[in-house]
């Protein structure tokens, strides 16, 4: 099958796609025919795209896309196939010339492997890699422009973009300095979006621009409550700011903007499980379907999504440990049909950060919901102190939904009692998940870390972890606070705990990991309580627990790397699944 897919791509038509400016501004052309991109960030849902009006989907990075291409262009839809692109707060060092020339060579093969397939739309070659401060570091620059010089060399049939965080800092002016070779401005924006033709205009922009994300206004651009927690828009909410965004800074800029992204056409775990996403996990459309399906289609579904306000407490939204809440519910169904709800009380994420990084849902804490229904819900808030947020599910009979949530805080000194375990890394079933996975090591581009629902050993959600280049190594390291390699304090007091146990398989059985508690050395300024390792385990196809021992006597007060795993080449693509991962007694 591999070599009959592998003949039918090198006999592929591409298809020749151009940027054109004349007076009337930019315009993209596919196969001679003006084209306008109506899309959506993603990889699943395809049919329901199509039924959508939408025309495109975008990726983030390269691997392993040649069932999805055939897919794609099965429906008549295109892809703006992303080039991921390292990012300096997973550690990539873009004054290394060793990993420079690594990515380039890695860009290098995917666009030998992907340049005829009629669907390719463009290349998206990096996403936000230019950071999230100034994004003016000329090396950086220069290595994304060096990539889109060799792919203009090697494929001139598609265009060149890259995608930035906004426009602010020296991110226009560094494109328009260092970026001979990239044809089209991306530009993931949501709160401000709305804005982005006047703002690009002042400052200086002379490409065209592709809206590569947009979506709600982001949980980092909303004033917290009090205790840090952001308040998070009901999805008819985030709806209309779909709908705003889409009819000023994309259909809006004629002659400017090429179409755009919608994020994200599927679900999410970022701030909140419903922050973004446009569906459910469970796959329930969500109100932004209706608004962006009227928006590319010209006309709403037949059958739209629960209308619902925000969500009203009776008293304060700071109250004492175990204290009862009383909270009403607003809802409606637009066609006047039955409807169901569920509540859920969780512990508060604490990370909102604009680096986009998945993270594992956190679990529904068991016996806070002691009523429930249409009109609202009774909650009983856990004796332990910190922040939470309960959250509101309506769902109709033909597949939609609607959401809204509400920050809570239960009072007391969250620090006092001192650390209670079990103490989860990553766990579906454990309240609070501190350590983030965001220490990437070793030959980055080769890793992925994503969240799946298939072949888990508990709970309906595991962690999938990949290494696809041949030799070498790629890690991933889970730390507190994020990105921290030992300029921050931070870490977690785990004292009492004897071991870390955690869960894991092979996708074939027989491929080896080594894995760990604790990586800074006493070489940096804040480092790790302790450190141990566990080397060359060799995985079964099978779930297995295993158990990294600490000494009696270790220092457990402040552990700022939770966990980590290194995969070394082996040969071809290396695919481990863990679970369960938590300091026990």
């Amino acid at each position: 099958m591999l070599a009959a897919l592998l003949a039918t791509l090198s006999h592929a038509e591409p298809v020749v796609v151009e940027v054109r400016q004349s007076e009337q501004g930019w315009q993209l052309y596919r196969g001679g025919a003006p084209y306008f991109i109506k899309g959506a960030g993603g990889q699943d849902r395809l049919d329901e795209l199509v039924a959508a009006g939408g025309n495109s989907i975008r990726t983030w990075g390269a691997d392993g896309l040649d069932e999805l291409l055939d897919a794609a262009h099965k429906r008549g839809l295109t892809v703006t196939l992303g080039i991921w692109l390292g990012h300096e707060r997973h550690g990539f060092d873009y004054s290394d010339p060793a990993q420079v020339a690594a990515q380039l060579a890695k860009a290098r093969e995917h666009v030998l492997h992907y340049k005829d397939h009629p669907a390719l739309l463009m290349w998206g070659i990096g996403n936000e890699m230019e950071g999230f401060e100034d994004g003016g570091n000329p090396v950086i620059w220069k290595a994304v422009n060096d990539i889109a010089a060799m792919v203009k060399e090697l494929d001139p049939n598609h265009p060149t973009m890259t995608v930035t965080a906004e426009i602010g800092g020296q991110r226009i002016a560094s494109l328009n300095q260092y970026g001979t070779a990239i044809d089209i401005h991306g530009i993931n924006a949501y709160g401000g979006a709305a804005s982005l033709p006047e703002r690009y205009r002042a400052a200086g922009g002379v490409k065209p621009y592709l809206l590569t994300e947009f979506g709600p206004v982001g949980s980092w651009e909303i004033p917290p409550t009090s205790w840090g927690a952001p308040p998070e828009l009901t999805s008819r909410q985030k709806a209309e700011f779909y709908r705003n965004t889409y009819e000023k800074a994309v259909v809006g800029a004629p002659g400017l903007a090429l179409g755009s992204y919608a994020f994200i056409w599927g679900f999410k775990m970022e701030a909140t499980e419903t922050w973004f996403g446009m569906f459910l996990p469970d796959g329930s459309r969500l109100p932004v379907v209706d608004t962006m399906t009227e928006l590319w289609s010209g006309q709403p579904p037949a059958d739209r999504a629960p209308d619902i306000e925000p969500l009203e407490l009776s008293g304060s939204a700071e109250v004492e440990p175990g204290t009862t809440v009383e909270v009403a519910l607003r809802t409606s169904d637009p066609e006047g049909g039955p409807l169901t709800v569920r509540f859920a009380l969780r512990p508060e994420s604490g990370e909102y950060a604009t680096g986009g990084d998945s993270r594992p849902r956190l679990p529904d804490i068991d016996g806070a919901i002691l009523r429930s229904d249409v009109t609202g819900s009774t909650v009983r808030m856990p004796h332990t102190p910190g922040g939470y947020r309960l959250f509101a599910y309506v769902y109709d009979a033909a597949g939609n939904a609607a959401t809204a949530n509400v920050p809570l805080r239960v009072l007391g000194d969250a620090t006092a009692a001192g650390p209670r375990l079990p103490i989860a890394v990553y766990d579906n079933g454990l309240e609070g998940m501190p350590w983030v996975p965001s220490g990437w090591m070793g030959d980055m581009g080769a890793l992925s870390l994503e969240p799946t629902e298939e072949g888990c050993y508990d709970g309906s959600e595991c962690l999938r972890m990949g290494f696809d280049q041949a030799s070498g190594w790629g890690g991933i390291a889970w730390q507190n606070p994020p990105n921290n390699w030992g300029e921050q304090e931070g870490g977690l007091d785990v004292t009492g705990a004897r071991a870390l146990e955690f869960w894991a398989r092979g996708e074939k059985g027989g491929e080896r990991i080594s894995v760990g508690v604790g990586l800074l050395g006493r070489d940096v300024a804040h480092p790790d309580s302790v450190r141990v390792s566990k080397d060359d385990l060799i995985l079964r196809s099978t779930w297995k627990q295993y158990r990294i021992r600490l000494r009696k006597r270790a220092d457990l007060t402040s552990v700022k790397t939770g966990f980590f795993v290194t995969i070394p080449g082996q040969g071809g693509d290396v695919i481990v699944y863990l679970d369960r991962i938590r300091f026990v007694e």
